[in-house]
Order: C-alpha cells, then structure tokens, then sequence
C-alpha cells in the first residue's frame, strides 16, 4: 500500500472559462489559451513554492505551505493572464486538513476549495474565511468580504472573499448567491393527468407531457426537469412545493387532458414552488385529426407563454418532430429505456428486445437504433458478448441512427460511447459529447454519459461538475445518483461517495451498481468488513454462486482468507470454461491482484487490451492503484492512448 500523509495546506484550484464552447468554435486557439494557462501556472507557482499536484483538462490542482504565498500566486496569475492573448480564468483558494499520496490530495479542504473555485467569475481570485485569517496583516494583498454561502457538499455555510488587487476582477455578492440558488427559469413538468372517461387515452396524456418536455429541454437559458425524475410523481397526490423541493425547481408545470370522439381538451398551469400560487393557466379545445400535430401545437402555444411569464429574452424557435408516428412502437421505446436504466445485463438484454420490436414496426424511428447502440456497448465493454460482435453492431445502429435524425443528442450520445469504448478515439468522442449537449444542455443523459469519459480521462473535478449538472436536471434517476457516486469515488472524496451510494441506495436498494461502488468505497475507507457484506449480498442477489466472485475473492485475499479467495478464484474458472460467450478477464485480473499474483493479472489485463474490453478505459482510477507503479501499468497506459499516461 502506498503511503498516506495527512497535512494542513493551502488548496488552490484553477479553471478556465468556456472552454467546451471555445473548442468547439477554434480548437486551435483554445489548446493555446490552456498552454499559455499551464505555462503562467506552472512558472508562477514554482516561483511561489506551491507545487501542481493534477492537470484537470483545462484546470490545475496545486498546494502551498502558506495561504498568503497561495492567495498572492493567485493575484500574480490572474494579473498575468488579463494580458493578451487574455485566458478566462477562475481560482479558488481555501486552507484545510487534507490527505496526500503519489495519486494527489483529498478530503474536505479539496472539496471546499473547487467549491469556492465555482463561485468565481474570470478574472477573480475567491478565498474562504480560514485563508483571510492569514492575510489580515498583510499589506501586500487586501480582500472584499462577498457574504457566507451555502455550498453543495459542504457541512457549514462558508464564509468567502474576493482579492481585491489591482487588475483582478472582484464579483458582487449577488453574482456569487446568484450562482448557488435555484435558477429562478427552472421548471418540473409533471405529467398530465388522463382525465378521459377511456382510461386507454393514458397514452395521450403522456404523449403531451413528453412534447412539452422535448420543447421546453430546446428553450435556451431554461433548466427543465428530465422525464424520470418528473414521471416518479405520476399518480401522487403530493404537495407542490415539497415536489419543487424534492426536484430542485422554481416553477411547476402541471395539467389535464380529455378527449371525448374526436375532440380533446387540455389545461395547464404554471405554479410557483415558493408560495403554491398559480402564475398563468390556460385551457385548449381542439379537434383530433393528427394526435402528434395536436400534441406539438398544444406544447409550442405552452412553450411561448412560459417564455412570457417567465420573462424569457427571445429564443429561436424551435420545431419539435414527433419521433414516430406508431404509438406501440414509441411505447416499445420507453420499455427499452426503462430496462436500459436498470444497468444489469439481462435488463439490457431486454432493452435490446424492446428496441428491435420498435423498429419492426417502425424502422425509420431514430431512437431505438441509439437504444441498441447503447445496449450493445454496455454488453461489449462488461464482458457480457464478445466485442467483435457487440462493438461492430453498436457503431452500425449508432450510425443508423444519426443517418435518420442527426438534431437528436441520443444520437450523437451514441456515437460518442462507440468513439469511447469501442475504438478509443478520445477527440472523436469529446467532440459527439459536445455537439450532444449543444443540442440539448438539458439532457441529463449527455452529462451523465460525459461524467464517465472525463474519468477515464482523469478529469475527476470536471467529472463532479458534470454529475452533479446531470443530477440537477434528474434528481430521481438511480443511474444518475450512481454516476455522482461514482465521480466522487474517483476523486478520492470517499465520504462524499459513501453519502451518494447510500443515497442511491434509498432509491433501489438493489441498484447492483450503486451496490458494488460501495463496496469498494467501504474497502479503500479501510472497513473490509463491510466490504465483504456488501459484495455477499451482491451475489445474494444475483442470483448465483459463480457470479461476483471477483471482488468478492479480492476481499477475501485482502482479509487473509486465501482458501475462500482461491475458491472464488475456482469458481471463475470453472464459469469462464461454461459461458464462452462472456469475457472475464477484467474479473480475473482484480482476483489476481487481490492475491498478490501480478504476472497473472497483467496476463489478463492484456488479454483485455487485445479484445478492447470497455472496463480497461478506467485503468487510471484509484482502485487499481496497487499496479500503477508496475511498468507493465504505464506500458497499457501508452498503448491505449490514454492522457494519463
């Protein structure tokens, strides 16, 4: 085990501003804005006896001895970089207790620091009230107090302050508070309620819902609630503030519908979570000729009066195609979504079901050829079918896909993940990620799909972000609770991990994924015991013996019980002998290490490369810390291409 030192520091966090929009508009131009910000960064902080511990991307993670020599790097860089070519650069400072070993810091005062960092605006230079302590005899820097904040994550509000030297940029404190509240344009929309005497009408009802979710998600400047988190509430009676508090949102979006022969009848109503008062209501009547025409009139006049009363500026229009105009086949496409967010392989086999049903029906229906895209990924990149059968046919249907309908981000989503895992092609797959969130920022998937390359890619700061974006817009999907778990677990803030696991958990107790993370957060907090009873009633649920033993045997290794490793070890061989179809060298190669057999682990770990099981792409993250100073681990690294390396 690598040696751990606890020490108090200054923690400075650096990130530039824009830097996803800046690639995608000159990405010659936006590499030589970050190089000239890791050169300043790297000359000044040398200069101040700090020390660059971890590039995130387009951010740096460094530490000082001394809070004022931080704070007057800070001001140093931010003077330096107001020169032109001018980087639009945020830094955030805090001093606290923190843990440091060969992968980089962690713990609270990491945390509070990238907190603080995100209430800054570009050119400014933020502390929180213990690194102000330090500067108050200090005639060199002076600071302006901003006002004490509640932050995400952080057990007490903070107090924090802005730099105030010459040349730096000092935000208000209604531009910091207004970067922590609730978005004033946010909005849930609740489904609308069949209220037709055929209760068989229910398909209507939720066909407008989603209409009017798809139109508001391409309203720039609104954060719109996903359909996962907004359907949980179908069918309760719930108050609407305690909904809008459980969802995070301003203003509630609620209605009806009634259709009776060919005529149909919808209300709707913009409620303030604050108060409980209705702001706008309208009533619709009109004649049923073509459900999807009516469902997109309804959801476009619904659309213009948010935008009215919301005070919205003026946003381009944006016309909203009914993706299919078979209803079984779209209902088909949420069953396959469904099983899809269940994560287990044999939910993603029926996921692939539902979607190649969808498409007998309809085969010019873009989505469920993203949906196969996704499932045949998943089963590639876990082991569950060989990847020259599974990564061939996710890149045909993501294709396909796009051909049908390339304005869709599932699309490009798709095509990303097979950049991603299937033919490790980094840039390919940032730039699908990007042009999936230009096309709906909203979408929670895009940001949770992103959340997983910027670990791989080792960017765990931008990873939280992007999580935590993505659980804003979903706060009731598992998968979404899970991928924010998982963001800290890569970070080494392991009680934040710990929290999130548990709270996924509260949602589906059998959420495997969730399930498997903890374990091994248990594990890396030093609790073994614990980690034994998760990954036992992991296999408890599986169903079977010979399944989970991978990190089931680890743990036993770890724990000194190398006769129950060894028989978990067994039992491995004894399933890879009877399912040719499944690939499970990654679950050896963990065993393996668990017993300390590294020849036989990097045996399999190769293997893997050869097959380009997905998994590998996560080599870098702190689980397999214990090869990563082996040289064969830094040889993978290379070979796959991978920014660690």
């Amino acid at each position: 085990m690598k040696k751990e030192i606890r020490m108090l520091a200054a923690i400075m966090f650096t990130d530039m501003v824009g830097y996803t929009i800046m690639m995608q508009e000159d990405e010659r131009k936006a590499k030589a804005l970050r190089d000239r910000h890791r050169e300043v960064l790297q000359n000044l902080i040398l200069e101040h006896n700090g020390q660059i511990l971890q590039y995130y991307g387009d951010g740096t993670l460094a530490i000082f001895g001394s809070a004022i020599e931080a704070t007057i790097c800070g001001a140093r860089i931010q003077q330096e970089l107001q020169r032109d070519p001018k980087v639009p650069l945020r830094i955030g400072i805090h001093a606290g207790d923190i843990v440091y070993d060969d992968e980089g810091i962690y713990g609270d005062g990491v945390n509070v620091a990238s907190r603080i960092e995100n209430l800054a605006l570009p050119g400014s230079v933020l502390v929180s009230d213990k690194v102000n302590e330090e500067l108050k005899n200090q005639t060199d820097v002076s600071t302006s107090e901003l006002g004490t904040f509640k932050l995400k994550n952080v057990r007490y509000p903070l107090r924090v302050y802005s730099v105030s030297s010459h040349g730096i940029t000092v935000p208000t404190p209604d531009q910091v508070a207004g970067k922590i509240n609730t978005a004033e344009h946010s909005i849930a929309v609740l489904p609308f309620v069949n209220i037709s005497a055929d209760k068989e009408n229910e398909y209507f009802s939720d066909g407008i819902t989603e209409e009017i979710l798809n139109t508001l998600a391409k309203v720039d400047g609104l954060m719109v609630t996903s359909r996962t988190s907004a359907f949980a509430f179908k069918g309760k009676n719930e108050d609407i503030r305690e909904i809008g508090k459980q969802l995070g949102v301003k203003n509630v979006l609620e209605g009806s519908v009634r259709k009776h022969g060919n005529k149909v009848r919808i209300t709707a109503q913009l409620i303030s979570v604050e108060d409980g008062y209705h702001k706008w209501s309208d009533v619709y009547d009109r004649n049923l000729e073509d459900i999807f025409a009516v469902q997109d009139e309804i959801a476009s006049s619904i659309a213009k009066q948010l935008k009215k009363t919301l005070s919205f500026p003026k946003a381009s229009h944006h016309t909203i195609k009914a993706p299919t105009e078979n209803l079984e086949a779209y209902n088909l496409h949420l069953k396959a979504k469904f099983c899809w967010s269940k994560w287990t392989p044999a939910d993603v086999r029926r996921s692939i079901e539902f979607s190649e049903r969808a498409i007998e029906l309809d085969p010019q229906f873009a989505l469920p050829y993203s949906g196969l895209s996704s499932g045949y990924v998943y089963l590639g990149a876990i082991g569950q079918m060989p990847t020259k059968i599974a990564y061939p046919k996710a890149k045909e249907n993501a294709l396909k896909a796009l051909e049908l309908d390339d304005t869709l981000a599932e699309c490009h989503i798709s095509l990303a993940m097979v950049h991603f895992f299937y033919e490790w092609d980094w840039d390919a797959a940032q730039k699908r990620f990007f042009k999936a969130l230009e096309l709906n920022p909203n979408s929670a998937d895009a940001h949770q799909y992103y959340t997983m390359y910027l670990i791989a890619m080792g960017d765990y700061k931008k990873a939280i972000k992007e999580a935590e974006t993505a659980l804003d817009l979903d706060p009731l999907s598992i998968p979404v609770n899970s991928a924010l778990a998982g963001a800290y677990a890569s970070a080494n803030l392991l009680g934040q991990a710990q929290e999130q696991y548990q709270k996924t958990l509260e949602l589906d107790p059998n959420f495997r994924e969730a399930l498997n993370g903890l374990g091994w957060v248990y594990y890396r907090m030093g609790d073994t015991e614990k980690a034994l009873d998760i990954f036992l009633k992991v296999q408890k649920l599986i169903g079977s013996e010979f399944k989970g033993t991978s990190s089931l045997g680890y743990i036993y290794a770890r724990m000194g019980k190398i006769e129950e490793a060894k028989e978990c070890l067994n039992k491995l061989i004894i399933r890879e002998t009877e399912e040719k179809d499944i690939s499970l060298h990654m679950d050896f190669a963990v065993l393996y290490i668990g017993l300390n057999d590294l020849d036989k682990a990097f045996e399999r770990l190769d293997i893997a490369y050869e097959e380009k099981l997905g998994s590998l792409i996560f080599i870098a993250h702190p689980h397999w810390k214990e090869i990563q100073n082996d040289p064969r681990y830094i040889d993978l690294l290379k070979r796959m291409n991978l920014p660690n390396a």
